[in-house]
Protein backbone atom coordinates (compact mmCIF):
# COMPACT_ATOMS: atom_id res chain seq x y z
CA UNK A 1 0.00 0.00 0.00
CA UNK A 2 1.40 3.35 -0.84
CA UNK A 3 2.64 5.71 1.84
CA UNK A 4 3.62 8.95 -0.26
CA UNK A 5 0.30 10.16 0.20
CA UNK A 6 -1.86 9.04 3.21
CA UNK A 7 -5.34 10.76 4.98
CA UNK A 8 -3.56 11.26 8.34
CA UNK A 9 -0.21 12.93 7.02
CA UNK A 10 -2.82 15.72 5.69
CA UNK A 11 -3.39 16.38 9.69
CA UNK A 12 -0.08 16.25 10.67
CA UNK A 13 -0.25 19.78 11.88
CA UNK A 14 -3.71 19.57 13.29
CA UNK A 15 -3.23 20.59 17.18
CA UNK A 16 -4.85 17.99 19.00
CA UNK A 17 -7.06 19.85 21.42
CA UNK A 18 -7.09 17.21 24.25
CA UNK A 19 -5.01 17.08 27.46
CA UNK A 20 -2.38 14.14 26.97
CA UNK A 21 -4.08 12.02 29.96
CA UNK A 22 -7.27 11.85 27.90
CA UNK A 23 -6.06 11.11 24.63
CA UNK A 24 -6.98 7.38 24.94
CA UNK A 25 -7.58 7.21 21.03
CA UNK A 26 -5.70 8.58 18.30
CA UNK A 27 -7.05 11.97 16.61
CA UNK A 28 -6.09 10.64 13.23
CA UNK A 29 -8.52 7.41 13.68
CA UNK A 30 -11.48 9.37 14.65
CA UNK A 31 -11.13 11.59 11.72
CA UNK A 32 -11.04 8.48 9.51
CA UNK A 33 -14.14 6.36 10.95
CA UNK A 34 -16.03 9.75 10.69
CA UNK A 35 -15.11 10.12 6.96
CA UNK A 36 -16.16 6.70 6.59
CA UNK A 37 -18.94 6.95 8.61
CA UNK A 38 -20.10 9.77 7.04
CA UNK A 39 -19.40 8.25 3.17
CA UNK A 40 -21.41 5.18 4.42
CA UNK A 41 -24.71 7.07 5.29
CA UNK A 42 -24.01 7.98 9.16
CA UNK A 43 -25.65 11.31 9.75
CA UNK A 44 -25.20 11.79 13.94
CA UNK A 45 -22.13 10.65 15.91
CA UNK A 46 -24.31 7.53 17.24
CA UNK A 47 -24.19 6.96 13.76
CA UNK A 48 -20.56 7.42 13.67
CA UNK A 49 -19.89 4.80 16.58
CA UNK A 50 -22.26 2.04 15.20
CA UNK A 51 -20.53 2.14 11.59
CA UNK A 52 -16.93 2.08 13.49
CA UNK A 53 -18.18 -1.18 15.40
CA UNK A 54 -19.90 -3.04 12.57
CA UNK A 55 -16.63 -2.19 10.46
CA UNK A 56 -13.90 -2.30 12.73
CA UNK A 57 -12.25 -5.26 11.20
CA UNK A 58 -11.79 -3.54 7.79
CA UNK A 59 -10.85 -0.33 9.69
CA UNK A 60 -8.03 -2.23 11.27
CA UNK A 61 -6.79 -3.33 8.24
CA UNK A 62 -5.68 0.49 7.90
CA UNK A 63 -5.51 2.22 11.27
CA UNK A 64 -3.70 1.29 14.11
CA UNK A 65 -6.98 1.67 16.59
CA UNK A 66 -4.95 0.49 19.89
CA UNK A 67 -7.77 1.17 21.93
CA UNK A 68 -10.67 -0.14 19.73
CA UNK A 69 -13.44 2.12 18.69
CA UNK A 70 -14.47 5.16 20.16
CA UNK A 71 -17.57 5.90 21.67
CA UNK A 72 -19.98 8.68 20.29
CA UNK A 73 -19.30 11.32 22.96
CA UNK A 74 -15.73 10.62 22.11
CA UNK A 75 -16.34 12.05 18.33
CA UNK A 76 -18.34 14.63 19.43
CA UNK A 77 -16.45 16.36 22.06
CA UNK A 78 -13.03 16.04 19.40
CA UNK A 79 -15.20 17.57 16.59
CA UNK A 80 -16.32 19.85 18.81
CA UNK A 81 -12.97 20.77 20.39
CA UNK A 82 -10.88 20.98 17.03
CA UNK A 83 -10.51 24.56 15.66
CA UNK A 84 -12.86 24.48 12.47
CA UNK A 85 -10.41 27.02 10.64
CA UNK A 86 -7.47 24.90 10.52
CA UNK A 87 -9.54 21.75 10.22
CA UNK A 88 -10.76 22.93 7.32
CA UNK A 89 -7.63 23.79 5.62
CA UNK A 90 -6.42 20.40 6.53
CA UNK A 91 -9.22 18.65 4.38
CA UNK A 92 -8.87 21.56 1.87
CA UNK A 93 -5.44 20.72 1.54
CA UNK A 94 -6.34 17.12 1.13
CA UNK A 95 -8.70 18.01 -1.40
CA UNK A 96 -6.70 20.05 -3.34
CA UNK A 97 -3.25 17.55 -3.78
CA UNK A 98 -5.37 15.14 -5.18
CA UNK A 99 -6.46 17.46 -8.22
CA UNK A 100 -4.24 18.58 -10.93
CA UNK A 101 -4.26 22.53 -11.92
CA UNK A 102 -5.23 23.27 -15.62
CA UNK A 103 -6.40 26.44 -17.08
CA UNK A 104 -8.69 29.53 -15.96
CA UNK A 105 -9.95 27.87 -12.51
CA UNK A 106 -13.48 28.93 -11.38
CA UNK A 107 -14.38 28.58 -7.81
CA UNK A 108 -17.54 29.23 -6.56
CA UNK A 109 -18.08 31.30 -3.03
CA UNK A 110 -21.12 31.07 -1.11
CA UNK A 111 -23.17 30.35 2.19
CA UNK A 112 -25.50 28.25 3.58
CA UNK A 113 -27.46 27.49 6.95
CA UNK A 114 -28.14 24.29 8.62
CA UNK A 115 -31.43 25.36 9.83
CA UNK A 116 -31.66 23.17 12.55
CA UNK A 117 -28.37 23.68 14.64
CA UNK A 118 -28.64 26.64 16.67
CA UNK A 119 -26.22 29.35 16.32
CA UNK A 120 -26.09 32.94 17.73
CA UNK A 121 -25.44 34.40 13.78
CA UNK A 122 -27.98 36.88 12.07
CA UNK A 123 -30.35 34.17 11.45
CA UNK A 124 -30.19 31.89 14.29
CA UNK A 125 -28.49 28.85 13.63
CA UNK A 126 -25.26 27.75 12.28
CA UNK A 127 -24.01 29.26 8.91
CA UNK A 128 -21.52 27.94 6.92
CA UNK A 129 -19.27 30.30 4.29
CA UNK A 130 -17.91 27.91 1.53
CA UNK A 131 -15.64 27.28 -1.81
CA UNK A 132 -16.32 25.07 -4.28
CA UNK A 133 -14.28 24.32 -7.42
CA UNK A 134 -16.93 24.46 -10.14
CA UNK A 135 -15.79 22.30 -12.82
CA UNK A 136 -16.06 19.29 -10.09
CA UNK A 137 -17.79 20.56 -7.34
CA UNK A 138 -14.81 19.88 -4.87
CA UNK A 139 -14.98 21.58 -1.71
CA UNK A 140 -11.83 24.13 -1.45
CA UNK A 141 -12.17 26.11 1.84
CA UNK A 142 -14.84 26.35 4.63
CA UNK A 143 -15.15 29.12 7.37
CA UNK A 144 -18.30 29.71 9.91
CA UNK A 145 -20.15 32.62 10.24
CA UNK A 146 -18.80 33.90 13.94
CA UNK A 147 -21.73 34.25 16.79
CA UNK A 148 -23.30 37.89 15.99
CA UNK A 149 -22.11 38.24 12.45
CA UNK A 150 -23.60 37.22 9.08
CA UNK A 151 -22.61 36.14 5.62
CA UNK A 152 -21.56 39.45 4.55
CA UNK A 153 -18.86 39.63 7.35
CA UNK A 154 -17.46 36.22 6.78
CA UNK A 155 -16.97 36.06 2.98
CA UNK A 156 -13.62 37.99 3.14
CA UNK A 157 -12.05 35.39 5.37
CA UNK A 158 -12.55 32.83 2.72
CA UNK A 159 -10.07 34.46 0.15
CA UNK A 160 -7.58 34.47 2.88
CA UNK A 161 -7.20 30.83 2.67
CA UNK A 162 -7.08 30.34 -0.83
CA UNK A 163 -4.09 30.28 -3.12
CA UNK A 164 -5.90 32.12 -6.20
CA UNK A 165 -3.33 32.38 -8.47
CA UNK A 166 -4.71 32.37 -11.78
CA UNK A 167 -8.67 31.39 -10.33
CA UNK A 168 -11.91 33.17 -10.99
CA UNK A 169 -13.87 33.47 -8.00
CA UNK A 170 -17.67 33.95 -8.47
CA UNK A 171 -19.69 35.29 -5.96
CA UNK A 172 -23.54 35.90 -4.99
CA UNK A 173 -23.85 40.15 -4.09
CA UNK A 174 -22.60 38.81 -0.55
CA UNK A 175 -19.01 38.76 -1.98
CA UNK A 176 -19.85 42.41 -3.32
CA UNK A 177 -17.78 44.04 -0.79
CA UNK A 178 -14.70 46.51 -1.89
CA UNK A 179 -12.02 44.91 0.25
CA UNK A 180 -13.00 41.69 -0.70
CA UNK A 181 -12.62 42.07 -4.15
CA UNK A 182 -9.28 44.03 -3.71
CA UNK A 183 -8.09 41.33 -1.81
CA UNK A 184 -8.99 39.00 -4.62
CA UNK A 185 -6.99 40.89 -7.15
CA UNK A 186 -4.23 41.36 -4.75
CA UNK A 187 -3.94 37.73 -4.35
CA UNK A 188 -3.52 37.07 -8.29
CA UNK A 189 -7.12 35.95 -8.73
CA UNK A 190 -10.37 37.52 -10.80
CA UNK A 191 -13.34 37.81 -9.90
CA UNK A 192 -16.99 37.97 -11.04
CA UNK A 193 -19.55 39.21 -8.69
CA UNK A 194 -23.91 39.67 -8.49
CA UNK A 195 -24.61 43.40 -8.36
CA UNK A 196 -27.44 44.18 -6.22
CA UNK A 197 -28.83 46.40 -3.62
CA UNK A 198 -26.78 45.87 -0.82
CA UNK A 199 -24.33 48.41 -2.64
CA UNK A 200 -26.49 51.31 -3.95
CA UNK A 201 -23.94 53.28 -5.54
CA UNK A 202 -22.57 50.61 -7.19
CA UNK A 203 -25.99 48.94 -8.81
CA UNK A 204 -26.76 52.89 -10.05
CA UNK A 205 -23.19 53.42 -11.93
CA UNK A 206 -23.40 49.29 -13.34
CA UNK A 207 -27.40 50.46 -14.44
CA UNK A 208 -26.33 53.82 -15.86
CA UNK A 209 -23.00 52.08 -17.81
CA UNK A 210 -25.66 49.49 -19.36
CA UNK A 211 -28.25 52.52 -20.31
CA UNK A 212 -25.54 54.28 -22.10
CA UNK A 213 -24.88 51.20 -24.23
CA UNK A 214 -27.92 50.68 -24.86
CA UNK A 215 -28.69 54.48 -26.51
CA UNK A 216 -25.84 53.61 -28.81
CA UNK A 217 -27.52 50.73 -29.41
CA UNK A 218 -24.71 48.29 -27.63
CA UNK A 219 -22.69 49.32 -30.32
CA UNK A 220 -18.46 47.59 -29.33
CA UNK A 221 -20.62 45.27 -26.81
CA UNK A 222 -20.67 41.69 -26.62
CA UNK A 223 -23.45 39.57 -26.69
CA UNK A 224 -24.74 36.21 -26.27
CA UNK A 225 -27.97 34.14 -26.26
CA UNK A 226 -29.76 30.97 -25.76
CA UNK A 227 -32.21 29.14 -25.61
CA UNK A 228 -33.78 25.79 -23.46
CA UNK A 229 -37.28 23.61 -23.85
CA UNK A 230 -38.33 21.04 -21.64
CA UNK A 231 -40.79 19.65 -19.16
CA UNK A 232 -43.36 22.83 -19.63
CA UNK A 233 -41.21 25.22 -19.30
CA UNK A 234 -39.19 27.31 -21.91
CA UNK A 235 -36.50 29.83 -21.55
CA UNK A 236 -34.33 32.33 -22.83
CA UNK A 237 -31.20 34.09 -22.09
CA UNK A 238 -29.79 37.22 -23.59
CA UNK A 239 -26.42 38.48 -22.19
CA UNK A 240 -24.72 41.62 -22.85
CA UNK A 241 -20.80 42.38 -21.91
CA UNK A 242 -19.60 46.17 -21.52
CA UNK A 243 -16.08 46.40 -21.14
CA UNK A 244 -14.05 48.93 -19.83
CA UNK A 245 -17.12 50.45 -18.40
CA UNK A 246 -16.90 54.14 -17.57
CA UNK A 247 -18.52 56.06 -14.33
CA UNK A 248 -18.24 54.01 -11.84
CA UNK A 249 -16.95 54.73 -8.47
CA UNK A 250 -12.98 54.28 -8.63
CA UNK A 251 -12.77 52.27 -5.13
CA UNK A 252 -13.45 49.53 -6.87
CA UNK A 253 -10.90 47.67 -7.91
CA UNK A 254 -9.59 46.21 -11.72
CA UNK A 255 -12.88 46.24 -13.14
CA UNK A 256 -12.92 44.96 -16.82
CA UNK A 257 -16.77 44.91 -17.56
CA UNK A 258 -20.02 45.10 -16.43
CA UNK A 259 -22.69 42.73 -17.66
CA UNK A 260 -26.60 42.24 -17.85
CA UNK A 261 -28.42 38.39 -17.98
CA UNK A 262 -31.71 38.91 -18.69
CA UNK A 263 -34.30 36.10 -18.79
CA UNK A 264 -37.17 35.02 -20.02
CA UNK A 265 -39.11 32.12 -18.74
CA UNK A 266 -42.50 30.15 -20.15
CA UNK A 267 -43.79 27.40 -17.40
CA UNK A 268 -47.46 26.22 -17.69
CA UNK A 269 -48.37 29.38 -20.27
CA UNK A 270 -47.13 31.85 -17.44
CA UNK A 271 -44.27 34.47 -18.54
CA UNK A 272 -42.13 35.71 -16.09
CA UNK A 273 -39.00 37.89 -17.02
CA UNK A 274 -35.72 38.81 -14.75
CA UNK A 275 -32.33 41.22 -15.51
CA UNK A 276 -29.68 40.36 -13.33
CA UNK A 277 -26.16 42.50 -13.55
CA UNK A 278 -22.74 41.51 -12.67
CA UNK A 279 -19.26 43.19 -11.92
CA UNK A 280 -16.13 41.49 -13.31
CA UNK A 281 -12.51 41.87 -13.35
CA UNK A 282 -12.34 40.09 -16.47
CA UNK A 283 -12.64 41.07 -20.32
CA UNK A 284 -14.10 37.67 -21.46
CA UNK A 285 -16.87 37.35 -24.59
CA UNK A 286 -20.51 37.19 -23.75
CA UNK A 287 -20.86 33.65 -24.09
CA UNK A 288 -17.78 32.46 -22.04
CA UNK A 289 -19.22 34.77 -19.21
CA UNK A 290 -22.08 33.18 -19.49
CA UNK A 291 -20.94 29.78 -18.74
CA UNK A 292 -19.21 31.18 -15.82
CA UNK A 293 -22.63 32.81 -14.30
CA UNK A 294 -24.02 29.67 -15.18
CA UNK A 295 -21.39 26.99 -13.52
CA UNK A 296 -21.47 29.40 -9.83
CA UNK A 297 -25.29 28.58 -9.87
CA UNK A 298 -24.98 25.45 -10.84
CA UNK A 299 -22.87 24.08 -8.45
CA UNK A 300 -24.96 26.00 -5.54
CA UNK A 301 -28.04 24.94 -6.56
CA UNK A 302 -27.22 21.00 -6.94
CA UNK A 303 -24.65 21.19 -4.33
CA UNK A 304 -27.35 22.73 -1.67
CA UNK A 305 -29.91 20.30 -2.85
CA UNK A 306 -27.25 17.22 -2.11
CA UNK A 307 -26.68 18.30 1.35
CA UNK A 308 -30.33 18.99 2.09
CA UNK A 309 -31.72 16.10 1.02
CA UNK A 310 -29.55 13.33 0.53
CA UNK A 311 -27.09 14.26 4.04
CA UNK A 312 -29.99 15.68 5.21
CA UNK A 313 -28.21 18.72 6.66
CA UNK A 314 -30.68 21.07 7.42
CA UNK A 315 -32.61 18.85 9.83
CA UNK A 316 -29.16 18.35 11.60
CA UNK A 317 -29.13 19.60 15.04
CA UNK A 318 -25.51 19.60 16.69
CA UNK A 319 -25.54 21.71 19.39
CA UNK A 320 -22.17 22.55 19.76
CA UNK A 321 -21.06 25.29 16.94
CA UNK A 322 -17.97 24.25 16.46
CA UNK A 323 -19.00 20.46 15.45
CA UNK A 324 -21.51 21.23 13.98
CA UNK A 325 -18.86 23.56 11.27
CA UNK A 326 -16.67 20.22 11.56
CA UNK A 327 -19.16 17.75 10.90
CA UNK A 328 -20.13 20.22 7.92
CA UNK A 329 -16.59 19.76 6.47
CA UNK A 330 -16.66 15.90 6.65
CA UNK A 331 -20.12 16.30 4.64
CA UNK A 332 -19.00 18.39 1.99
CA UNK A 333 -15.57 16.07 1.73
CA UNK A 334 -17.51 13.09 1.24
CA UNK A 335 -20.16 14.17 -1.46
CA UNK A 336 -16.80 15.62 -3.47
CA UNK A 337 -15.71 12.27 -3.41
CA UNK A 338 -18.80 10.36 -4.19
CA UNK A 339 -20.26 12.81 -6.35
CA UNK A 340 -17.50 12.08 -9.12
CA UNK A 341 -17.43 8.52 -8.72
CA UNK A 342 -18.83 6.52 -12.19
CA UNK A 343 -21.09 4.07 -10.60
CA UNK A 344 -24.48 4.66 -11.48
CA UNK A 345 -27.14 5.62 -9.16
CA UNK A 346 -27.40 8.75 -6.65
CA UNK A 347 -25.44 10.20 -4.09
CA UNK A 348 -27.99 8.21 -1.51
CA UNK A 349 -27.71 5.41 -3.50
CA UNK A 350 -23.55 5.48 -3.93
CA UNK A 351 -23.93 6.01 -0.01
CA UNK A 352 -26.06 2.86 0.89
CA UNK A 353 -23.33 0.78 -1.67
CA UNK A 354 -20.57 1.97 0.25
CA UNK A 355 -22.07 0.95 3.60
CA UNK A 356 -22.97 -2.92 2.21
CA UNK A 357 -19.33 -3.19 -0.02
CA UNK A 358 -16.28 -2.24 1.38
CA UNK A 359 -14.66 -2.82 -1.64
CA UNK A 360 -17.01 0.10 -3.48
CA UNK A 361 -15.81 2.57 -0.45
CA UNK A 362 -12.24 2.31 -0.98
CA UNK A 363 -12.64 2.64 -4.96
CA UNK A 364 -14.70 6.30 -3.57
CA UNK A 365 -11.66 6.72 -1.38
CA UNK A 366 -9.22 6.38 -4.14
CA UNK A 367 -11.38 7.22 -6.88
CA UNK A 368 -10.95 10.36 -6.84
CA UNK A 369 -7.09 10.18 -8.47
CA UNK A 370 -8.06 7.49 -10.96
CA UNK A 371 -10.30 10.02 -12.14
CA UNK A 372 -7.65 12.75 -12.45
CA UNK A 373 -10.08 15.05 -11.36
CA UNK A 374 -8.87 19.12 -11.62
CA UNK A 375 -8.73 21.94 -9.58
CA UNK A 376 -5.74 23.83 -7.45
CA UNK A 377 -3.45 23.98 -4.95
CA UNK A 378 -5.03 25.35 -1.76
CA UNK A 379 -3.34 26.78 1.15
CA UNK A 380 -0.33 29.67 1.15
CA UNK A 381 2.01 27.35 4.03
CA UNK A 382 5.17 27.82 1.55
CA UNK A 383 3.98 24.64 -0.52
CA UNK A 384 2.68 24.06 -3.67
CA UNK A 385 -0.20 21.37 -3.75
CA UNK A 386 -0.53 20.28 -7.46
CA UNK A 387 -0.32 16.73 -7.94
CA UNK A 388 -1.33 13.97 -10.34
CA UNK A 389 -1.55 10.63 -9.27
CA UNK A 390 -2.63 6.92 -9.75
CA UNK A 391 -2.88 4.57 -6.80
CA UNK A 392 -4.31 0.97 -6.56
CA UNK A 393 -4.81 1.62 -3.17
CA UNK A 394 -6.92 3.29 -0.50
CA UNK A 395 -6.19 6.74 0.23
CA UNK A 396 -6.81 5.87 4.12
CA UNK A 397 -2.99 4.00 4.12
CA UNK A 398 -1.47 2.44 6.95
CA UNK A 399 -0.38 3.59 10.11
CA UNK A 400 2.03 2.76 12.38
CA UNK A 401 1.28 1.66 15.98
CA UNK A 402 2.81 4.47 18.13
CA UNK A 403 2.78 4.53 22.54
CA UNK A 404 0.71 7.23 21.98
CA UNK A 405 -2.65 6.92 22.12
CA UNK A 406 -4.09 10.06 19.71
Amino acid sequence: MPTDVTFARFFADLPDPRVSRTRKHRLDDILAITLCAVICGADSFEEIERFGEARADWLERFRALPHGIPSHDTFNRVLAALDRDTFAACFGRWMAELCDATGLRAVAADGKAVRAAPGDTFRGCLHLVRAWAVENGVILGQVAVADGSHEIAAVPELPRVLDLKGALVTMDAAGCQKATLKQIREQGGDYLVAVKGNQPALQRAVHAALDRAGAAEFAGCDTSESVEAGHGRHEGRHVTVTRDPQGLPPEWAGVGAVAMVGREREVKGKNTSTAHFYLTSLRLPAKELAGCIRGHWGVENGLHWCLDVTFREDAHRTRDTNAGANLGVVRRVAASLLKPDTAKGSIRAKRLNAALDAKYLERVLQGFLANEMRCWPMHKDGRTFIATSRLGQSRLGPVEASGEAG
